[in-house]
């Protein structure tokens, strides 16, 4: 009966990662009523180490949902003194997604702002948190940081569906479901007018880019890092095409300030796309170009200031950089370290931006 049990554990696990914590529970009730529990051992094993009879339902189901956050990612970040990073789950009409939540020790003082950081295919909360190092900024910076867990069970490969015509609207879909927890968050933590940010890696830049077009009223400014500009595809072949050959976009005429971070020697997102994200987002200006090199890499920078002198779009090219965040922590994956720091410039641009209405 003990394997009867430990296989209702793997099958809850898998629920749980397909974003069903209901029939997650439903399995491990139905394992508890067969006499799978009371037939452990004092301190039976279970797929997540070694759990002590009648350990409560709560507890299990939040073990599978913190496991399923961090994929597999090995430790959680290590945190400094007086630091949170909180899991939670946000639900609408639309929809339900886990997250994890950064919160520094701000020592009493109002955040800075509140930044929502969107992962690429195949990663998660906890591998993006490493690879980007945007927690220590964070602390720099007295910002809080929320990333939002893909569901498998929306997509097998965790990836954002930026590329589907009912998640690229308003009042809908994913973009609905970002944009609530975006808006429950900025009421919690009194999130400074005009100081709320998304950026993203891959497919979460994707989406980043579509939640600027749709929910400029929530977010202030975006950070694409090898994305795609928005309404790039309607379904999987055509994502697959814009990735690899680069795609123009729709203009919808909704212009918000936007960084954007992309390597020539990506052979995963076509760097044309760059380019288009530009085009179909950024407000137009003055335009300076110029050049130089970080840790080893060289880049490219087209700038667009705004009358008031200040930056609304900014486009790096970064040479030799593949489909990975520039300027990383090899901790997390898809980073490369070389380069300039994205993490670092996205969060100068966004910080730099006057306060709307202001």
């Amino acid at each position: 009966m003990t394997n009867n049990f430990n296989s209702a554990m793997r099958r809850a696990s898998e629920l749980v990662r397909a974003g069903n914590p209901t029939a997650a529970t439903e399995a491990i009730q139905a394992a508890l009523g067969a006499g799978g529990a009371g037939r452990l051992s004092r301190h039976g094993k279970t797929p997540f180490g070694r759990a002590k009879i009648g350990r409560g339902l709560r507890a299990t189901l939040a073990g599978l949902a913190q496991s399923a956050m961090s994929g597999g990612d090995g430790p959680e970040p290590s945190l400094p003194d007086g630091a949170r990073f909180d899991s939670g789950t946000f639900s609408c009409a639309a929809g339900s997604r886990d997250y994890r939540l950064y919160i520094p020790d701000l020592k009493g003082a109002p955040p800075a702002g509140l930044v929502m950081l969107l992962h690429g295919c195949k990663q998660s909360p906890v591998d993006f948190a490493k690879g980007t190092g945007m927690n220590q900024l964070a602390d720099e910076h007295g910002l809080i940081l929320v990333y939002p867990a893909q569901s498998r069970g929306a997509n097998m490969q965790s990836c954002w569906n930026w590329f589907r015509p009912t998640d690229q609207k308003r009042d809908g879909g994913e973009p609905a479901i970002l944009a609530g927890l975006m808006q429950q968050l900025q009421r919690d933590h009194n999130i400074p007018k005009g100081r709320s940010f998304v950026a993203g890696l891959s497919a979460g830049a994707a989406m980043a880019v579509v939640l600027g077009q749709t929910y400029a009223d929530v977010f202030d400014a975006v950070g694409a890092h090898s994305g795609l500009p928005y309404k790039a595809a309607q379904d999987v072949p055509s994502a697959f095409a814009a990735m690899g050959q680069g795609a123009t976009g729709t203009d919808t005429g909704e212009t918000i300030p936007t960084i954007i971070f992309q390597g020539n020697a990506d052979s995963t997102v076509n760097a044309a796309n760059a380019q288009a994200i530009a085009a179909t987002s950024a407000p137009s200006g003055t335009e300076l170009l110029d050049d130089g090199a970080v840790a080893g890499r060289s880049y490219n920078r087209r700038t667009v200031l705004a009358p008031t002198g200040h930056s609304v779009m900014e486009e790096w090219m970064i040479e030799g950089l593949g489909h990975a965040w520039s300027g990383g922590d090899q901790a997390g994956s898809y980073t490369d370290p070389a380069g300039p720091n994205a993490s670092r410039e996205m969060l100068r641009f966004f910080l730099d931006l006057p306060v709307k209405g202001a």
